[in-house]
């Protein structure tokens, strides 16, 4: 996902420090409901049922699906559950704004839910999809759930990372590994001279921004395995607009145990390889 070659005007970590933070994309991407994990274990909730949605309408269609697994663990079901509510309750407030004239396009919500990681100390669900309702593109839907199960609680960026100063490393370590991604694909794109250094420059603009050293930006992460059920990095989820435009589609970066485990709360650190 990463790509570049030629001599730069401005290298991409030079670009960083001069560039000053701007103001986001007026289209943030959605987030995930903000589930703060409890300060001690919680009980369990009761079991969740969760039914996947097929439904087509004239003005809407909505495909919802869930993975199977999830229902196992009510606490991580019932987060499943809220989010997709949300989604389709924000569809159906946009359908019903169309006062019952038929849009050009049928309105959509398309969301899937996919099982990533299952083990006896870890489970995390990935979230993506996208609603539709008008314009050129429909709005994309990112999230991701990570559970404890022996604990019943969601793990936390602000969590698992709670002083401000961890918030600089993960900061600093994403905008290289974004902004060399982007030289390496600039690169492969093999374009150059002024086009180039405006695409850099503008791009790295957006990474600067959407990277800024504060939990909000990097609420969405999923673990990492290795063959031993521990967690060798964690990989971070950023939307389309976060990090790039639009049709950049997603990113992600992943960074490894041994550069979160001096930053991490002490609690969590037998969770990580090294910890």
């Amino acid at each position: 996902m990463l790509m570049l070659r030629r001599p730069l005007y401005l290298t991409p970590l030079l670009l960083l420090a001069l560039l000053p933070a701007c103001e986001r994309g007026t289209n943030p991407a959605p987030t995930a409901p903000d589930v703060q994990a409890p300060l001690a274990p919680a009980q369990a909730p009761d079991a969740v049922s969760l039914q996947d949605v097929v439904e087509t309408r004239p003005d809407y269609i909505v495909g919802i699906s869930f993975p199977q697994s999830a229902a196992k663990h009510p606490g991580l079901a019932q987060a499943l559950r809220t989010y997709a509510d949300a989604a389709r309750g924000d569809l159906m407030q946009a359908v019903a704004g169309l006062s019952g004239q038929k849009p050009t396009a049928p309105y959509d919500l398309s969301l899937q839910f996919t099982g990533l990681v299952e083990t006896p100390d870890v489970v995390a669900v990935a979230a993506d999809g996208s609603s539709y309702t008008g314009g050129a593109h429909g709005n994309p839907l990112v999230a991701r759930f990570v559970w404890l199960p022996k604990t019943q609680q969601m793990l936390t960026a602000q969590a698992l990372f709670p002083a401000k100063n961890a918030w600089q490393v993960i900061s600093d370590t994403s905008r290289e590994l974004l902004v060399t991604t982007l030289s390496q694909r600039l690169d492969t794109d093999e374009m150059e001279g002024a086009e180039r250094a405006r695409q850099l420059q503008n791009s790295t603009r957006m990474i600067v921004d959407g990277t800024a050293p504060k939990a909000g930006n990097f609420a969405q992460f999923e673990p990492v395995m290795d063959v031993s059920g521990r967690i060798r990095a964690l990989r971070f989820v950023f939307p389309p607009y976060q990090v790039g435009p639009y049709v950049d589609g997603t990113r992600t970066i992943d960074i490894p145990a041994r550069v979160l485990l001096p930053i991490m709360a002490a609690e969590y650190k037998t969770l990580f390889i090294g910890g």
